[in-house]
């Protein structure tokens, strides 16, 4: 260590003011790291829902799936299968139209059924998310288990929002009986699909004339939909029949892409490589002393982390639901870095000035 011979105060003024200049960067540097952080968590985008989809198993094929009979009146069009089990009588096909294969009474049949079974119980047994009583009209809903002690009714437009994640689940548990007026629609908004819609009823569906109806209907007893209904699903009974009146049933896509972050980006002049440039700082300076050690560990650790925000960001996001954790902890390994960087300058100037 230098030493200042006694007299010589103007250089202990200078040193003592450059110590000061020293410990007023890194506090500088400190607060700045300080506002990336804030930065970092400000901009996480909303967390999302974890329930996982019902698996239908072999009844997703069927648009229609009866337990004991399927009539329809009117030409009717179904884009998937068409079943019925343990009963065999369907009626009405033609003038009404199956795009897939129809399975009256057969082992297929029964197979779908018994699959319908396992679907249902699943869904029923889902931990509820939020209550829901009497009509849902004008109601918007994220995604989540929703569970009504009685009936359920839609009787205009119900909203369902996915908050830009195509992997939303929306369960409702229907204790008796679902009905939809004339004309009353479910709307999907914000990457909301079908496919992830289940309507679990624990008697019978009735879905009203001219209505738009979206999601599977997975019911206990019946399923009627009236004239000119269209449903975006599936209509599946278990134990009685499903009756069609001049009805379109297409098959929900499902799309699947993971949902992305929306973290605002980083201010303009923002560091962006500073845990890799601060942990080859550390490595190549060794003053020997304590505060430099200090740095060094600093900026290893800051490089960890910012590995482990990555890892977490990516596998855990489904099990957390938190999917930008990662760049969180990735902000505070930079800010790691960036005071090991500070505290390596720093210590390392008093020697090159003093020499």
């Amino acid at each position: 260590m230098l030493s200042i011979a006694p007299g010589h105060t103007h250089l202990q003024t200078k040193f003592r003011e450059g110590s000061r200049a020293r410990r007023r960067t890194a506090a500088g540097a400190a607060l700045g790291a300080a506002a990336l952080v804030a930065w970092a968590v400000a901009g996480q985008s909303p967390a999302y829902a974890a329930d996982a989809p019902v698996g239908l198993g072999t009844a997703a094929a069927y648009s229609v799936l009866g337990g004991t009979t399927v009539t329809n009146t009117g030409p009717t069009t179904l884009a998937g299968n068409l079943g019925v089990n343990p009963g065999s009588a369907i009626t009405g096909f033609p003038p009404g139209l199956a795009a897939g294969a129809t399975h009256a009474g057969d082992a297929q049949a029964g197979q779908a059924e018994s699959a319908l079974t396992t679907a249902y119980d699943d869904a029923a047994g889902r931990p509820m998310t939020a209550s829901v009583a009497g009509d849902l009209v004008g109601q918007t809903l994220t995604a989540g288990v929703y569970k009504s002690a009685g009936p359920l009714a839609v009787s205009g437009a119900l909203t369902l929002n996915g908050q830009g994640n195509p992997n939303s689940v929306f369960i409702f548990q229907v204790a008796s009986t679902l009905t939809t007026a004339s004309a009353s629609s479910i709307v999907l908004t914000n990457s909301a699909q079908a496919c992830n819609i289940y309507w679990q009823v624990g008697s019978s569906a009735i879905l009203g004339t001219a209505s738009t109806f979206k999601g599977n209907i997975l019911a206990l007893t019946s399923i009627t939909a009236t004239t000119g209904t269209s449903v975006e699903g599936r209509a599946l009974a278990r134990n009685g029949q499903v009756a069609l009146d001049t009805n379109v049933f297409t098959m929900p896509g499902c799309a699947t892409a993971s949902p992305t972050s929306t973290t605002t980006p980083p201010p303009t002049g923002a560091p962006t490589a500073i845990a890799s440039t601060s942990a080859g700082a550390g490595a190549g300076a060794d003053a020997g002393t304590g505060t430099a050690t200090t740095g060094t560990g600093l900026a290893s650790t800051g490089s960890g982390l910012a590995s482990t925000g990555r890892g977490l960001n990516i596998d855990t996001a489904a099990e957390t639901h938190a999917p930008n954790a990662g760049p969180v902890i990735g902000a505070a390994a930079l800010t790691a870095g960036l005071i090991g960087a500070c505290m390596l300058f720093l210590r390392r100037r008093p020697g090159r000035q003093n020499k």
